[in-house]
């Protein structure tokens, strides 16, 4: 997938996408971009050690090599320079390597999908009760939850419309929305995918005279 930022522009294209949905529904949808869901450092640690341990071991093989370096640099030499060199140059080499893990492209490849998968999960979850999504008063509620590091869209509906929507629907507008982002046309795709959902909601959750928009329209994008 590309990179892509979320620019004002986009923003303002989504939330207008959102005020429009909104307006013939008397559901709510909320709509929100996350960094990363979890920064993973567990997972960088394990990498960099083991590849720590995998270049102590390679070096060990030359030994005598490294000894003979050591000792054309050293008038003084003795045993501490190699044990000293061992050592320090094992940890150069993991501090660097956690370095590295931390680019999110060896973080994707590092950390197992089914890790990224429950982290996002639950940051979309903990956003849906924090943004105040689950507290609409007929349980109406929509989150589109966009994990960028993870490459990944969770569709939160509240139990009110899940009650009444299939998930298969839901599915199909979360894939619209991947699509979207691989295009490089995130701000068309998830355009798209909120008017479906307030078509989806018009449906069964029309409307009223007395209707209040109870959540923002404006897309958040949230630091972690």
């Amino acid at each position: 997938m590309p990179k892509f930022k979320i620019t004002d522009k986009k923003k303002d294209i989504i939330k207008n996408a959102v005020t429009q949905a909104e307006s013939k529904t008397s559901g709510e949808i909320a709509v929100a971009f996350i960094k990363e869901s979890s920064n993973y450092a567990l997972y960088e640690l394990i990498f960099a050690v083991i590849a720590g341990f995998i270049y102590f071991v390679t070096i060990t093989l030359f030994a005598h090599n490294i000894q003979s370096w050591l000792q054309s640099k050293f008038w003084d030499y003795n045993t501490a320079y190699l044990l000293s060199f061992y050592g320090f140059s094992t940890f150069l080499f993991i501090s660097a390597v956690y370095f590295i893990a931390n680019i999110s492209y060896i973080d994707r490849l590092i950390t197992p999908k089914k890790v990224m998968k429950k982290k996002v999960r639950q940051r979309a979850l903990r956003y849906f009760i924090e943004s105040g999504v689950c507290y609409t008063k007929k349980k109406t509620g929509i989150l589109i939850f966009i994990s960028i590091l993870e490459h990944r869209v969770e569709l939160i509906a509240d139990k009110g419309i899940s009650q009444k929507i299939e998930a298969a629907k839901w599915n199909r507008i979360v894939n619209h929305i991947i699509e979207g982002i691989k295009k490089d046309k995130i701000a068309q795709h998830l355009s798209n995918a909120v008017s479906e959902c307030g078509d989806l909601l018009a449906k069964h959750f029309p409307i009223k005279k007395d209707d209040i928009n109870e959540l923002s329209d404006d897309i958040k994008v949230l630091e972690k």
